[in-house]
């Protein structure tokens, strides 16, 4: 008998890649645009010039990303499982697609759709509408009708999509009790049954007068760091995504392996940071020692009875720092290749003497 299941779950993977191949291969045409108009403009020093991406180079990322998530263990591993986390990275590549190819409507329906399964999404309005308005040639200018309006436009289109859907699934169960229990049981996190986020383990050792403080503490990273890293990247949104799409799934309230899955699929798109990346190959291993040693603590405490949580915990703690120190890698490595690209690759003191780089 056919598992239509299976199908499903196997199908949305496979959608996902064709959407990041997709979005990957477009995302580098505008990338090699811009640099040849630059290159005609002189805009980059001289020293500078073997950091150009070269179209040999970025030729087969498109296909090193789709490689990258449909390969990817955990990929495999969220599949096997028939989490939902699949369907939600379908929808978010989705609209990560329709962003990149400019299409203002399709990119505010697809976000909704993320957002209406999980709430974290939301946190990806920012990065969308930051290059929708480079796509259209609409400056970031507070002081702008243009952005303003463009902003408009935008919210309401996500926020119509989203009463949509919320008023099809009031009409369709007939009540409103869906709401405590999807968006309530991600914020208020009543589940605390171990898992590789940070939550689980804190929360079940907290008094609970102290619960709601630290719930709001932990819940507003997510959002927090919405604001600066836009601010900071508001030329690169692309680059923008792939950070968010970071945070939340290291600090959403219950990750899955498949979150993880989607922002590394992202890493081929970023080939060209290698030369600038500090850590990855200590942050590599300690990420593989950690995906090994989940499935052993874990047998150990709940099966053979002879570690305990604070094991299991210590894993989830390394790993998720593992993660961070990945990510904030890629963001150091980025941001000096751009000020490479401005000031030149060796740079000099006054008295004509090499200079260091420090970034604060």
């Amino acid at each position: 008998m056919v598992d239509y299941a299976e199908i499903t779950f196997m199908l949305a993977d496979v959608i996902t890649a064709v959407a990041l191949y997709a979005a990957a291969k477009d995302f580098n045409k505008q990338v090699f645009r811009k640099q040849k108009f630059a290159l005609e403009a002189e805009r980059y020093p001289p020293d500078c010039l073997e950091l150009i991406r070269t179209p040999l180079e970025m030729h087969y990322i498109p296909l090193k990303v789709a490689m990258f998530y449909l390969l990817n263990p955990f990929t495999i591993l969220s599949c096997v499982a028939k989490s939902t986390c699949g369907l939600n990275n379908s929808v978010i590549s989705l609209f990560i697609l329709c962003t990149v190819k400019g299409n203002v409507l399709l990119s505010a329906v697809f976000l909704c759709l993320a957002t209406y399964q999980s709430i974290y999404p939301l946190t990806l309005c920012a990065p969308a509408m930051l290059y929708l308005m480079q796509r259209q040639y609409i400056p970031v200018n507070f002081r702008r009708l243009s952005f303003w309006w463009f902003v408009v436009q935008y919210l309401f289109m996500y926020l119509g999509s989203l009463f949509v859907l919320v008023c099809l699934s009031f009409f369709l169960l007939g009540s409103w009790d869906y709401m405590p229990s999807v968006y309530g049981f991600i914020l208020s996190v009543p589940d605390l049954t171990p898992n590789i986020g940070l939550f689980w383990y804190f929360f079940a050792e907290m008094f609970e007068h102290f619960r709601l403080f630290f719930l709001c503490v932990f819940q507003i990273n997510v959002f927090f760091y919405t604001i600066p890293l836009s601010i900071k990247l508001k030329e690169h949104p692309v680059f923008l995504i792939f950070m968010q799409l970071a945070v939340i799934s290291i600090f959403k309230s219950y990750p899955t392996v498949g979150d993880i899955a989607l922002y590394m699929a992202f890493l081929p798109l970023w080939s060209h940071l290698h030369r600038f990346l500090r850590n990855i190959f200590l942050v590599s291993c300690v990420l593989l020692a950690c995906s090994a040693l989940f499935p052993v603590l874990w047998h150990l405490w709940i099966y053979a009875g002879s570690a305990n949580s604070n094991f299991y915990y210590a894993i989830t703690l390394l790993f998720n720092v593992a993660q961070i120190l990945l990510v904030s890698d890629y963001f150091y490595a980025f941001l000096r290749r751009e000020h490479h690209l401005t000031y030149g690759l060796y740079l000099k003191k006054k008295d004509g003497s090499e200079a260091t780089l420090v970034l604060k």
